[in-house]
C-alpha cells in the first residue's frame, strides 16, 4: 500500500480523465528478457487492494526460467485499476525477478559443492521480505534476516568489547541458547582467537584464496566458516573447492540488474 501511495497521492489524473468510469479489460504480462521468474503474487497484490475482482492467469510459476517474448500471464481487471497500478506492480516483478535471475547463476556455479551462497542485509529499504524471498526462489540461503536473528560480531562490535573473546563470552551471555554466534575476522590470528573461544560461524572477511584455505585447515570442524568481501560470479567455484561452508554476497540485493517485463495488449471484455 505504501508503494501505491507513493505513486497515487490524490488520484491518477491521467486514466481519471480518459476512463471516469469502471472499464473491465483484459492485459498480457510479456516477459522482454530471459531470467528466472519471481514476484507474481506481489504483482497480482497490488491489483487487488486497486480492485476487488481483478484476477491474474498466469502461464508460470515464481522460480520458473523464462524466456523473452513468453506471456507470463493475462490480467483482468477495472481498466482504471490496471492503468494505475502498473508500474508498481511491475516495478516489484521486475526487481524480485532480478534478483531471482542473479542468484540462479551464481548457485549454478556451486552445483556439485556442499558450499551454500547467502544473501546479506545490505536490501533495500522496506523491501527487505521481497528480496530476501527472490533470493530463496533463485536457490541461495538467507543469512539472517535481521539484527534480532542471531550474533554477527563485526570489527566494531570486538572494537567496543576489547576482544573477540570478549565479544563472544558477552554474547553467549545475552542469547539465548539456540541462537548461534558469528564472528568476523580479517586475519589468521583473529581466526584462531575465534576458534579458541568456540565461535559458532566466522566469516573470513576479505581473505585471499591462499588465506581462505589456510583458514579451513585450521578450522577442521571446528566451526562453520563463511567467505565474504565483494564476492563476485568468478571466484564462487575455487572458494566452493576450497572448502567454505558459505559464501555471502551483498551483490544479490544490491546489486541485482531488474528483469524486464511489460504489459500490453490490453483490451475491453465485451
Amino acid at each position: 500500500m505504501r508503494a501505491l501511495r507513493e505513486d497515487i497521492t490524490s488520484d491518477d489524473v491521467t486514466t481519471q480523465a480518459i476512463m471516469p468510469e469502471p472499464f473491465m479489460v483484459t492485459v498480457d504480462l510479456i516477459c522482454k528478457q530471459d531470467g528466472v521468474l519471481c514476484g507474481l503474487d506481489v504483482f497480482e497484490r497490488v491489483f487487488q487492494m486497486l480492485c476487488d475482482n481483478s484476477s491474474f492467469r498466469a502461464n508460470f510459476k515464481d522460480g520458473d526460467e523464462i524466456r523473452k517474448g513468453d506471456v507470463i500471464g493475462v490480467l483482468v481487471g477495472d481498466g482504471r485499476a490496471v492503468l494505475s497500478g502498473e508500474r508498481t506492480a511491475l516495478n516489484f516483478l521486475q526487481r524480485m525477478s532480478g534478483i531471482a535471475t542473479l542468484t540462479r547463476s551464481m548457485v549454478k556455479e556451486l552445483e556439485g559443492y556442499s558450499t551454500k551462497l547467502l544473501d546479506t542485509r545490505k536490501t533495500t529499504p522496506n523491501m527487505r521480505p521481497f528480496e530476501k524471498y527472490a533470493v530463496r526462489i533463485g536457490g541461495g540461503t538467507n543469512h539472517r534476516y535481521n539484527l534480532s536473528d542471531g550474533g554477527l560480531n563485526k570489527d566494531n562490535h570486538i572494537g567496543a568489547a576489547g576482544s573477540i573473546t570478549k565479544a563472544v563470552e558477552m554474547a553467549r551471555a545475552y542469547a539465548p541458547f539456540v541462537r548461534k554466534i558469528e564472528v568476523e575476522v580479517e586475519n589468521l590470528e583473529m581466526l584462531q582467537e575465534a576458534l579458541d573461544a568456540k565461535a559458532d560461524i566466522i566469516m573470513l572477511d576479505n581473505m585471499t584464496d591462499e588465506m581462505t584455505a589456510q583458514a579451513v585447515a585450521m578450522a577442521k570442524g571446528k566451526a562453520d566458516l563463511e567467505a565474504s568481501g565483494n564476492m563476485n560470479k568468478d571466484r564462487l567455484k575455487k572458494l566452493a573447492e576450497i572448502g567454505v561452508d558459505y559464501i555471502s554476497c551483498g551483490a544479490l540485493t544490491h546489486s541485482a540488474p531488474i528483469l524486464d517485463f511489460s504489459m500490453k495488449n490490453l483490451k475491453p471484455i465485451e
